[in-house]
């Protein structure tokens, strides 16, 4: 079975045993009805997928690979923070009338900084870096930004990466404050994967460990029926990962740039409420 399945069946199956409900809570997140929407959640869950043995892509249910690879790319290659740059309509329920989302995401990875040999943004600092200090334990991104977030339609749910190059090795940390397990675990794991193969091609290094460290993992009391059923279903092996190898330059890449030929999944066809 595919590990990135093993991991979320193995999580899941931890918060709806014994997971911690907030229902005695004055909640935030509101279904489209206007009822709260509560969560049963587990504190720290920590994941590590190696992406030198498979790429982490659920099978249980299709993932948008497309989708997701233009998401990420939305934020860490365009640095855009308006929903018209995006090639989907995930982000229009946090968009105002011009489509920005506020000074989030996207709109932190672009601002630049002054450093000792030069200004760079986060991206290109850490690109910067790979290439020419790929030893340093400096290179890191953050976007929760504090004196920004009453300036953002939405707190960054994944705010942080930390790169650390091991021999010729690219792994990457990711940090994420809140998740949603149903609707975002399988989805994050496949742009991160994504993005530390894009940056690890265009370093001449390979991709190595994606570490993925979430405070608040969490099923939503909608969601808990749709998971108990999709968990026990039984996983397809990890499909295999095809990047365009000809890509060196990681402004240049493309979601068409990916592709998974053998990729089986479920059949899912169950609307997923968002809570908002």
């Amino acid at each position: 079975m595919s590990y990135a399945d093993q991991l979320f069946i193995e999580n899941c199956r931890s918060i709806l045993n014994d997971g911690t409900w907030d229902t005695e809570y004055n909640v935030r997140p509101r279904w489209e009805d206007g009822q709260p929407a509560h969560t049963k959640k587990q504190f720290g869950i920590v994941n590590r997928y190696d992406l030198s043995r498979e790429f982490p892509l659920l099978t249980l249910r299709k993932i948008n690979t497309r989708a997701a690879i233009d998401e990420i790319l939305w934020i860490w290659q365009k640095k855009s923070n308006n929903v018209q740059d995006l090639n989907s309509k995930i982000w229009d329920s946090w968009a105002d009338e011009s489509g920005s989302i506020g000074k989030a995401y996207g709109y932190q990875m672009a601002v630049k900084h002054e450093y000792s040999d030069g200004m760079f943004d986060q991206v290109d600092r850490v690109l910067h870096d790979l290439k020419n200090n790929p030893n340093s334990r400096r290179m890191l991104t953050n976007i929760y930004v504090h004196q920004d977030l009453h300036e953002m339609n939405l707190y960054p749910c994944a705010y942080s990466v930390t790169f650390n190059v091991s021999g010729n090795k690219l792994n990457a940390i990711l940090n994420q404050r809140s998740q949603d397990m149903l609707v975002a675990n399988g989805w994050n794991i496949c742009q991160y994967a994504a993005l530390i193969h894009m940056f690890a091609q265009v370093s001449g290094l390979v991709a190595g460990e994606l570490v993925h460290v979430i405070a608040d993992a969490h099923i939503y009391d909608r969601h808990i029926p749709i998971i108990e059923k999709l968990i026990e279903q039984q996983p397809f092996p990890a499909p295999r990962l095809e990047i365009n190898e000809e890509v060196t330059d990681f402004y240049r890449f493309t979601p068409d740039d990916f592709a998974f030929p053998d990729y089986q999944y479920h059949p899912f066809n169950q609307k997923i409420e968002v809570a908002v």
